[in-house]
């Protein structure tokens, strides 16, 4: 009899164990998921959240997350590929798409929209046209995108200067840039002025582009009109009428939150339209800001600006989890609740059922921005090709260290300086042909 008793509790105790696969374990086990993306405080704070209420709908996902700033993001992500550990979910920027596929890093999205996993119904092709390599979609647009300038309007109202015009050019920018500083004794203009996107947009603005469209050169022949505009930003550097250099990478240069416009510091400030959101929240309460187009070489030539993806959410090709990688990138993209959260901090949204549930709920800098965006896509230049493979690399170790820092800091004239980018830029593209 207690030999009976014995067995029963035994079996009684055992098998639920055996049911379940091993108890709590197994019964606790949860999809994972692992996302990382670049930005600003404002950016990590609503995604994060994001990212709560997605494990809130869906309580068997659990996802793990890392973040960074723009220059750590590309140096964090190229160390976990080289050794096979990228997030199933990475944020990839229009600028790098097509060298990360070009070395099979990342997954096409197309099977994942044909079996309806990410739904693009809301969404017109050319808003996903830009992540697309060789016809096949490889990274999913977070949001319209366009570079611009905010313009502080309590500063220029004090100076007594009326808003540039949309067409404005360099020459009224510099000067314009200089009678703020005389009359405020503040920065007419603050950092950031000579990036390589200026390099990109001054040929743009010419008909042309820093790359040609095979990507096998540089897309322009007159060196000069890089090298006018260089020695322009390096003489209001000089004069104080901007940062220089050193003051960039100190401190106006390090995140959004340092911004001399953020400090009233400075009058204007060159962002890309989505930053916005961050650079209000930053600011705080009472301030007055207006995005308007970059300046152009003439008034009546192209526009120095484009539409583009303000940035992609893209699948790792070293995920194991593919299908649940899609499902969150859908979610980001198609559910009302997260796109109140999240507030268009990463662009105007590319769905419009999502821009029309959300634009009633936006505060001013959100409304400032979709308006911005609906005057860039009447007058704009065509976006131009993804850079090229090699764009990395001409960043990293021509276009900062050999045009940049030498010409800022008086090593290099400015003549100089571009016919060094030129040349060497030229060098590291002939490797794809």
């Amino acid at each position: 009899m207690k030999k009976a008793i014995l067995l029963l509790i035994v079996l009684t105790v055992l098998f639920p164990l055996v049911a379940n696969g091993g108890g709590d374990k197994a019964a606790s086990a949860k999809e994972e998921l692992s996302i990382i993306w670049w930005g600003s405080q404002n950016r990590h704070d609503r995604t994060i959240k994001a990212i709560e209420l997605y494990m809130e709908k869906n309580p068997n996902v659990e996802v793990t997350y890392e973040f960074a700033g723009w220059t750590d993001y590309w140096t964090k992500t190229t160390t976990m590929a080289a050794g096979g550990m990228l997030p199933d979910v990475m944020q990839q920027d229009y600028a790098r798409l097509a060298e990360w596929q070009e070395k099979n890093l990342l997954t096409a999205l197309d099977p994942y929209i044909k079996d309806g996993t990410i739904d693009l119904s809301n969404v017109v092709d050319s808003a996903i046209a830009g992540g697309r390599i060789n016809g096949e979609l490889y990274g999913l647009n977070l949001g319209m995108n366009s570079e611009c300038f905010v313009l502080d309007v309590d500063a220029f109202e004090k100076a007594g200067i009326p808003l540039p015009p949309q067409n404005w050019t360099w020459d009224q920018f510099e000067s314009i840039a200089r009678e703020l500083h005389d009359k405020l004794g503040i920065y007419g203009m603050g950092d950031g002025m000579l990036g390589e996107q200026h390099w990109k947009t001054i040929y743009l603005s010419n008909g042309e582009y820093a790359y040609n469209d095979a990507g096998t050169d540089v897309g322009y022949t007159d060196e000069s009109l890089f090298a006018d505009y260089s020695e322009m930003i390096v003489n209001m550097q000089n004069d104080g009428v901007i940062p220089n250099r050193e003051l960039e990478l100190a401190k106006y240069g390090i995140s959004i939150e340092t911004k001399g416009m953020v400090s009233k510091e400075s009058a204007m400030e060159y962002f890309w339209s989505n930053q916005l959101t961050a650079l209000t929240s930053a600011a705080g309460e009472g301030r007055h800001f207006y995005m308007t187009h970059k300046p152009r070489l003439t008034a009546d030539g192209p526009a120095a600006n484009y539409l583009k993806p303000s940035m992609f959410f893209s699948i790792s090709a070293q995920t194991e989890n593919a299908a649940g990688a899609a499902k969150f990138i859908n979610y980001f993209t198609n559910d009302l609740d997260v796109n109140k959260i999240l507030a268009a901090e990463r662009g105007v949204p590319i769905s419009s059922a999502i821009r029309a549930g959300i634009k009633d709920l936006m505060g001013p800098a959100q409304i400032e921005s979709f308006n911005y965006i609906d005057r860039v896509a009447q007058d704009n230049s065509p976006l131009p090709n993804p850079d090229p493979v090699g764009h990395s690399d001409i960043v990293n170790n021509v276009y900062n260290p050999m045009y940049l820092d030498p010409m800022c800091y008086g090593v290099i004239t400015p003549q100089e300086a571009v016919h060094t980018l030129t040349v060497e830029a030229k060098k590291i593209l002939a490797k794809n042909k």
